[in-house]
């Protein structure tokens, strides 16, 4: 299976890629893309929510009325849950939201995701390229040569590029990542893939 390889102006440099199609031609399994997007937002989750208990609520432990004989529920102190200002029952904590995967169902997981946007023609290979200096304004001639500036785009290196880096930063939906770095959710979550000709040789280095 091969590709065609683009130039950083948006036009075909008359060579092309050949791709894995143990990579780019499987047969997409949702079910692997749902459980690596799931832990991939799952291990992105803060978990820092927490409310007090009783036990760590302000205020007097003093038993407020008598137990027997006022006609309603007994009561022990002020920070019963039960009252304006108690603590809460079974409130939430600090928690770790992760959950592990095996590595195979996650390479599946990129391989399907992968396979699925070369299929949806929203996956390029562009030539390797750099900036000389930091340049937004580069950059985004970079994405409106390819009709997609005010899309979301993720490109994808084969090492960091600071300069490519910097440039991008600033524009809305934008993401340049390191093969390292790429998950299935950066795939699914972007309406064009860019990857670089060394990079797309460390895909296929990684995931074969």
């Amino acid at each position: 299976m091969e590709a065609i390889i683009y130039t950083q102006e948006g036009k075909e440099s008359g060579r092309k890629a050949k791709l894995n199609d143990s990579i780019f031609k499987i047969e997409v399994n949702e079910h692997a893309i749902y459980l690596d997007v799931k832990q991939f937002l799952a291990a992105n989750r803060q978990g820092t929510h927490k409310t007090k208990e009783r036990g760590e609520i302000a205020g007097s432990t003093k038993k407020i009325k008598k137990q027997k004989g006022t006609g309603g529920a007994r009561a022990g102190s002020i920070k019963n849950p039960l009252f304006h200002g108690g603590g809460r029952i079974f409130g939430p904590k600090p928690r770790n939201y992760d959950f592990k995967l095996n590595k195979k169902l996650k390479q599946l997981a990129r391989k399907s995701a992968l396979t699925s946007k070369l299929a949806d023609k929203e996956l390029t290979i562009v030539e390797n390229f750099e900036f000389d200096t930091p340049k937004t304004k580069n950059y985004a001639a970079f994405l409106n040569n390819f009709d997609c500036l005010n899309k979301k785009s993720v490109l994808v290196l084969e090492q960091s590029n600071n300069n490519l880096y910097l440039s991008s930063r600033n524009l809305q939906g934008v993401k340049t990542i390191t093969v390292s770095e790429l998950s299935t959710y950066d795939i699914l979550n972007s309406n064009k893939v860019f990857i670089t000709e060394a990079a797309l040789g460390k895909i296929e280095e990684t995931l074969a």
